[in-house]
Order: structure tokens, then C-alpha cells, then sequence
């Protein structure tokens, strides 16, 4: 009587249930229902403080830089306070203030095309895309600085024609700013003024998906 060998199904490792872990080994949740959105008011506002600090830095240093070459260059130097003068008018307005506007949108234009994120941004998980949902190009990144740039510099026209001190025109200027994100509260998919006139947004990013800003440039470089 000869034995017959019944075919045992081949083993398989059971599914774990276990929440998967990140690099760092560390369990990370994830809700399958989370998707980016399009970013509160209040958090953009307060990115921007966040950059701000940082922006003002540099608009200092590139200041204090141009300050003492226009010195140098355009003026005779004294050893006592009262002799002391301005910078010529024509040296300020074209050079000094080109200088900063070019200040601006590379500041911007770097981490919007490298990551979608400033400093600020990455600390709130915002990101800046395109409406196709890719990173910003440089000519998308200037029309978006140009676009959030227009309601501050229309308010402070007003407030200068009205006033006609600085203080009003910084003020208006300042009120002009805060309204490209007032403008989110009305607006039905609650997009900024620049978003409209950019077609680009920023987003909210959940925790899972968010990638940091050192970790974007590094992928974005092995991707080139």
C-alpha cells in the first residue's frame, strides 16, 4: 500500500498590524482621510513673522553692505558726526532699493523651488505649489511676490495721498498686507489675493506627508 504526500500550502507571513515606523524607528499614525488643504489665514500670517525676522536680517546686512560701498564711493568721509550726509537720492533709488526687492525674491524663490517652504513654513507644515500641484519656477515665484506686493503698495498710496506722513503710509501699507489674508475669509475656496492672481496656492500638509525643508533639498538634488 504505498503512502500519497498531500501538497502542504506553502507558509506565508501573516500580515502585520502593526503601525508602520519611520526612519528614525519611531511609529507614525496616519489617517488615511488626511489630505493637504489649503492653509488657514491666521497660519500664513504667522509664518510670515517667522521669515520676517529672517528677512529683515538680510534686508540689514545687504543695507549696512551698499551703505558703506555708497559711502565710499559717492561721498567724501569725515571723522566727525556733523559731517555726517545722505546717501545721494538717485544712489537709493537705484541701487539700494532694486537691491532689496532682488533680496526678496531670492529669499523666496530659493525655498519655493527647492522645497516649497521657507523656515517659517516648515515650522507650520505649509507648502507652496503651483495650481498643477509642482513647485514653483522662478517666473511663478516673482509674479506670486508681485501679486502679494500690490494691495500693501495700493494701501500705502492711499494712505500717503490721504496723510501724507511715512507713519500713515507704513501703516496703510501694513493694513494692505494683512488684507491679502482677510480676503481668505470671504473668498469660497479660501484663497489670498495672491493665490487668485499667481494660480498658485499654499497648502496645509499633514504630518506624514510633510517632508522637511534640509530633506527637500536633498531629494530634489538626487532627482535633477
Amino acid at each position: 500500500m504505498s503512502k500519497s504526500l498531500s501538497k502542504r500550502p506553502p507558509k506565508t507571513a501573516p500580515k502585520s498590524s502593526a503601525p508602520k515606523s519611520s526612519s528614525s524607528g519611531a511609529p507614525v499614525q496616519q489617517d488615511p482621510n488626511e489630505a493637504p488643504s489649503i492653509a488657514k489665514p491666521l497660519t500664513r500670517v504667522v509664518a510670515i513673522l517667522y521669515d520676517g525676522m529672517l528677512i529683515l536680517a538680510l534686508l540689514f546686512l545687504v543695507g549696512t553692505v551698499l551703505t558703506v560701498i555708497g559711502t565710499l564711493l559717492t561721498m567724501e568721509t569725515g571723522t566727525e558726526s556733523s559731517q555726517a550726509q545722505s546717501l545721494p537720492t538717485w544712489y537709493q533709488n537705484l541701487v539700494m532699493t532694486p537691491a532689496f526687492v532682488l533680496t526678496l525674491v531670492a529669499f523666496y524663490g530659493i525655498f519655493w523651488r527647492r522645497g516649497g517652504q521657507t523656515l517659517g513654513m516648515q515650522t507650520w507644515r505649509l507648502k507652496t505649489v503651483n495650481n498643477a500641484g509642482h513647485l514653483l519656477t522662478w517666473g511663478q515665484s516673482f509674479k506670486r511676490i508681485l501679486a502679494a506686493c500690490l494691495m500693501p503698495l495700493l494701501f500705502g498710496v492711499i494712505g500717503s495721498l490721504i496723510g501724507g506722513s511715512r507713519t500713515i503710509m507704513l501703516t496703510s501699507a501694513f493694513l494692505g498686507l494683512i488684507f491679502n489674508y482677510v480676503f481668505c475669509l470671504f473668498n469660497r475656496r479660501g484663497l489670498a489675493v495672491q493665490d487668485m492672481l499667481s494660480n498658485s496656492i499654499t497648502l496645509k500638509m499633514p504630518k506624514v506627508a510633510h517632508e522637511g525643508l534640509w530633506r527637500g533639498f536633498k531629494n530634489r538634488k538626487k532627482n535633477q
